[in-house]
């Protein structure tokens, strides 16, 4: 079941003084059913990112998800949960 939209705060990746700011790495999961993108992170690193998913891929399948695609991205999600209709 995906649940409603999780927001996420962008004040957490502000930098704090004028210094180009990285953005950080993602799980991006995408299943069918329930129709939903979930966004898992954030991480230092691509690799880091990669170890953490089969997790995530885990506990969604444990939750009856269906059509799972995964996607790891540097990004900065505006929601971590976004169901869609």
């Amino acid at each position: 079941m995906c649940s409603a939209a999780i927001p996420l705060s962008l004040s957490l990746f502000k930098p704090a003084n004028k210094i180009k700011l990285k953005l950080p790495w993602w799980v991006k999961i995408t299943t069918a059913k329930p129709k939903c993108v979930y966004y898992f992170g954030p991480f230092d690193s691509q690799n880091e990112a990669v170890e953490s998913q089969p997790g995530y891929v885990e506990d969604l399948k444990a939750e009856k998800a269906q059509e799972i695609s995964i996607e790891i991205k540097q990004d900065l999600p505006k929601l971590l949960t976004i169901p869609e209709e």
